[in-house]
């Protein structure tokens, strides 16, 4: 079948969504973000992309703290709605059951995992920033794990994917990786 240029931007691609924890004068601030990613396995450090128009890069810059907690498909409203309020002009502290672990960034208990970070870099994009947090650690509902490690499945965790602005939920395994094409290796 023949491909067709679609645009730069119009490519669906599902990103996990997760809550972004921050302090805000000492008191919690969460907002929705989908630009994240692990960008090294040891020491863990994870990455978030930001619009500098948001509240939250000063927040974490002050705080030198932050949380990346991982929203379930219940949470879906409530997500939501942290990603379209602006901690600027509301405060958003007591739409979660809120906890703080080792670092103090605030983790949110509804959410079945919790990863706390250290803020230890930032790399300006233009209009975003993208903030480097080492994991300091995280925090998992007993009831998301399998041998000892969270299991996609039971995280039921929020893909969102756009341009078309839709959340969508975990599919089945499709294979395993580092494993499934070793049958097309050459010995």
């Amino acid at each position: 079948m023949p491909h067709v240029n679609i645009g730069r931007e119009a490519f669906p691609c599902p990103m996990p969504t997760v809550i972004v924890g921050s302090l805000d004068a000492g008191r919690p601030n969460f907002m929705a973000a989908a630009w994240w990613t692990r960008v090294r396995m040891k020491p863990a450090v994870l990455a978030v992309c930001i619009n500098e128009r948001h509240h939250t890069p000063g927040r974490i810059r002050e705080a030198r703290v932050f949380s990346i907690c991982v929203p379930n498909a219940a949470l879906l409203e409530k997500t939501d709605y942290v990603g379209l309020v602006s901690g600027a002009r509301a405060d958003k502290s007591g739409v979660f059951d809120v906890f703080y672990g080792e670092t103090g960034a605030p983790l949110i208990r509804e959410c079945p995992l919790n990863v706390e970070c250290r803020l230890i870099d930032e790399k300006s994009m233009e209009s975003h920033t993208l903030f480097f947090g080492e994991v300091a650690a995280v925090f998992a509902e007993e009831s998301v794990l399998q041998d000892g490690a969270p299991d996609p499945v039971r995280l039921d965790p929020l893909l969102l994917t756009m341009p078309d602005n839709r959340y969508w939920r975990l599919g089945q395994p499709a294979g395993r990786a580092w494993h499934d094409g070793k049958a097309l290796r050459k010995a």
